[in-house]
């Protein structure tokens, strides 16, 4: 993997000798935002699917009812104002003036409420609010009721979760698509309008400003307060080889990259005009989701025998040029981030997982692993992740194709060998992690709402409420602390390791926002 690393970097290198020079090569309006994402967008619906790309785009498009501020406190967002009754079992709700869509229609509860109910089916989080409500109310067109069957602490905070699929607010018809059909519609009431009419698939998405929308009064704070929109036009162009993207930065074609490299981050900051940063105040981390509906992992033991393979800093240097190890379900450096019960983990042991193979009744089947060739990272893990099932004995079918197929195949619970799969991997933020409430990949109900892959373990799912209900932070910690040792015994997921990803602009933009999930609002481009 090191000479695969040496040629990416000789790679790079060559592709930015020319890209220092000056910010005299700049072209275009300053009115305009290149960015360069960090993958395609193939899925528009926001309640559909978790992934990051269609999150970006959600956060452009839609508006929701909270915002998490730079704290991850709840704050309001199209929500005017709410009461709670004394018996803390009633939210009041009532939408702030102003709240249009992009074609023009007044925002109402009645679009509001079938997109909330919609949300909730999708959503790891928003599933976990829908156990505790009793009912959502229409009281008239700006205003709506709450019922909850028992007090619930963490209903604001869960209203302005980005940890999973995006609270979106859609238009009614939209809204009252089924759940789990993806729809086309991208009329949001959001600071940008989706220009459909200058698609380019795969290539080249483009947003205008939507003059129509009013932002809050506050000044912008993480992803909550005021967002006003300084530039008329962004565009996002696809630039999958990383070296082409960074001489494109350093040469004023594009004003940003929402992803690079780490082993990029020195020569990319040797450029004056260029700013790398993270983005994410808590990091990011991979993990290898097994599906569990299908065997061999759908026992426990072979879910085990994959986390014995792991070596995360082989997984890191491969992916990002380096990471850290990371054996907490809850992202490390967070308050949750412990490692209890992952101590038979920290290294390899690849005799003992072939035995735990055996033991669960492994012989020789073909395992379909899915990679995307057409991201660095993911289609490193997937080649570090075949070769490992190898040396444990497991018969791997690697079948690679975009990410974009990726998202729509995880999704579907078909036969492996129909249309289905037994291992994905994917990268998530530190911020959707580092709670049993927003981490999507430990929600293991048994009803097959849950995230893709479908992990199923009552107890674990027992130990998760009786967390989300605690009232002290000690009751809370002897949760965490038996649901973390629950997790490792049932692995609804692998981690692979922690690393920081790096964005990288160009200095003459002001006022880019430190969130978890990509902010283009309150940018300047001077």
């Amino acid at each position: 993997m090191r000479s695969l690393n040496s040629l990416r970097r000789a790679g790079v290198l060559a592709a930015l000798a020319l890209a220092i020079p000056s910010l005299a090569l700049a072209q275009g309006s300053n009115r305009v935002l290149k960015m360069v994402p960090h993958a395609d967008l193939k899925v528009t619906d926001a309640h559909f699917t978790t992934a990051t790309i269609t999150n970006d785009h959600a956060m452009m498009v839609y508006d929701t009812l909270y915002s998490w501020d730079s704290k991850l406190a709840a704050k309001p967002q199209m929500v005017g104002n709410h009461t709670l009754s004394a018996d803390k079992l009633k939210y009041t709700f009532t939408l702030r003036p102003g709240l249009t869509f992009h074609d023009g229609s007044k925002v109402t509860t009645k679009d509001v409420i079938p997109s909330i109910k919609r949300w909730m089916v999708r959503d790891s989080a928003g599933q976990k609010l829908a156990e505790f409500t009793a009912s959502v109310d229409m009281v008239d067109d700006n205003t709506f009721t709450w019922t909850l069957k028992e007090p619930y602490g963490l209903v604001l905070f869960t209203l302005a979760s980005t940890a999973g699929s995006i609270p979106a607010i859609m238009p009614e018809a939209a809204a009252k698509t089924e759940a789990f059909t993806a729809h086309n519609n991208t009329i949001g009431s959001g600071p940008f309008k989706y220009n459909a009419a200058e698609l380019v698939s795969g290539s080249k998405v483009v947003y205008d400003k939507f003059s129509g929308y009013v932002p809050r009064s506050e000044p912008a704070d993480g992803l909550a307060g005021g967002k006003v929109v300084k530039v008329d036009r962004v565009e996002w162009t696809s630039m999958p080889d990383p070296a082409v993207a960074a001489a494109a930065l350093g040469n004023a074609e594009v004003d940003m990259i929402e992803a690079i490299n780490n082993d990029q981050k020195a020569i990319l900051a040797r450029n004056p005009a260029v700013q790398v940063e993270a983005l994410s105040k808590l990091g990011w981390y991979g993990l290898l989701r097994p599906n569990h509906l299908h065997p061999p992992f759908n026992h426990p033991k072979a879910r085990q025998a994959l986390a014995m393979m792991i070596d995360q800093q082989e997984y890191m240097q491969a992916a990002f040029g380096g990471g850290e190890s990371c054996f907490s379900f809850f992202t490390c450096g967070s308050p949750n981030g412990i490692n209890l019960g992952a101590e038979p983990y920290m290294k390899p042991n690849y005799e003992r997982a072939k035995q735990l193979l055996k033991e669960a009744g492994y012989n020789g089947e073909k395992i379909v692993l899915l990679g995307a060739g057409d991201l660095f990272h993911h289609n490193a893990v997937a080649q570090v992740t075949s070769e490992n099932l190898k040396k444990i004995g497991i018969n791997v079918e690697l079948q690679m194709s975009d990410w974009g197929a990726v998202i729509t195949r995880r999704g579907k619970k078909d036969h492996p060998y129909q249309g289905g799969y037994h291992i994905f991997q994917t990268f998530s933020d530190g911020v959707g992690g580092m709670s049993p409430l927003t981490n999507i990949s430990v929600g293991t109900g048994c009803d097959g709402k849950n995230w893709f892959g479908w992990p199923c373990d009552e107890e674990a799912e027992k130990l998760r409420n009786q967390y989300l209900r605690a009232t002290t932070e000690a009751d809370q910690m002897k949760a965490l602390e038996a649901l973390h040792k629950r997790l490792w015994e049932v692995v609804p997921y692998v981690p692979l390791g922690k690393y920081e990803r790096l964005s990288a602009w160009r200095k003459n933009l002001d006022g880019v926002l430190k969130t978890n999930v990509l902010a283009l609002w309150n940018i300047e481009k001077k």
